[in-house]
C-alpha cells in the first residue's frame, strides 16, 4: 500500500507540473485525433479492396488498434519520460539524490516523470477497444476477457523489462537516446498484426524488440485466436524479464559512480 501511495504522489506531481503548460493538453489531442484518424483511415482503404487480412477482420484489427493506442499511452505516459530522465539522472552523476530515499530506487526511477496528457492515447486506446467489443458483441466470452487481461498484464511486463534494460545500460554507455527512439519507431508497426511481416521482421518484433507481446498478443485473445501455450509463455517471459531486469538493474546500481563518489 505504501508503494501505492508513492506512486499516486508522483502522478498528482506530474499532472501539477503539466497543468502549468495547459496549451500542451489542446496540442496532445490534436496528435492524439491526428494519429488516431490516420489509423482508421488506413483500416478503411485496406478493408476496401478485401474482407480479411492475414485472417484478421475488421472489428479484430478495430481491437488490434484499441490495444496499440492502449499500451503506447501507458508507455508514453509514465515509462519513456521517466526513463529518459533517469538516463540524464546517470549522466550528469546526480542519481544519487534517488538512491538514497527510503524506497525501492528501482521503483522511483520507474514512475519520477508523468506526463498526464498522453493519458489521452490511454482514453481513446479504451474507446477504440469499447467499439471494437460492441461489433464483436457474443463472440467475446469469459475466458477470452480473461485471456486478454493476462495477456496485457504479460504485454506490459515484457515492455516495461525491456525498457529499465535498456535505460539500465545507461550505467556504462553515455547516450542511449538513439536506441529508445528505435524502439519507438518498430512500435509503430504493432498497430498491425505481426503474422502479416516477412518472417524476419516477425521474429525481430517478437523476441529482439517484443512488440507483438504488447499488442498482437492481447488482441489475439479478444479475437479467440491465442492458444493456451501461446499464453503461458507470454506469462513466462513476462516473469522471467522482470526477474532478469532486476538483477541487471542491481548489477547496474553497482557500476554507478554519482557526483559523491
Amino acid at each position: 500500500m505504501s508503494y501505492l501511495r508513492l506512486i499516486g504522489v508522483f502522478f498528482r506531481l506530474g499532472a501539477l507540473n503539466e497543468l502549468e503548460y495547459r496549451a500542451n493538453f489542446f496540442i496532445q489531442v490534436f496528435q492524439s485525433l491526428l494519429s488516431l484518424g490516420l489509423a482508421l483511415g488506413a483500416l478503411r482503404v485496406v478493408f476496401t479492396h478485401t474482407t480479411t487480412l492475414g485472417g484478421w477482420r475488421q472489428a479484430e484489427l478495430l481491437a488490434l488498434l484499441g490495444v496499440y493506442f492502449l499500451v503506447g499511452g501507458m508507455i508514453n505516459l509514465v515509462i519513456q519520460p521517466s526513463m529518459q530522465r533517469f538516463m540524464e539522472l546517470v549522466r550528469l552523476g546526480t542519481l544519487d539524490f534517488t538512491l538514497v530515499k527510503p524506497a525501492d530506487a528501482q521503483l522511483l526511477v520507474s514512475v519520477q516523470q508523468v506526463q498526464i496528457w498522453k493519458a489521452i492515447d490511454v482514453v481513446l486506446g479504451l474507446g477504440l477497444l469499447g467499439v471494437a467489443l460492441a461489433q464483436l458483441g457474443a463472440e467475446i466470452g469469459v475466458g477470452q476477457a480473461a485471456s486478454f487481461i493476462v495477456a496485457i498484464g504479460a504485454g506490459g511486463a515484457i515492455v516495461y523489462s525491456f525498457w529499465i534494460v535498456l535505460a539500465t545500460c545507461s550505467f556504462w554507455f553515455v547516450r542511449l537516446e538513439n536506441i529508445l527512439v528505435i524502439f519507438q519507431s518498430m512500435y509503430e508497426a504493432g498497430r498491425w498484426p505481426v503474422g502479416i511481416y516477412p518472417p524476419w521482421l516477425r521474429y525481430s518484433l517478437t523476441f529482439i524488440v517484443p512488440v507483438a507481446f504488447a499488442t498482437t498478443v492481447p488482441a489475439e485473445a479478444l479475437a479467440g485466436r491465442l492458444d493456451g501455450r501461446t499464453l503461458l509463455g507470454a506469462v513466462a517471459l513476462a516473469a522471467a524479464l522482470l526477474a532478469g531486469s532486476r538483477w541487471f538493474w542491481r548489477i547496474g546500481i553497482r557500476h554507478y559512480s554519482g557526483a559523491s563518489a
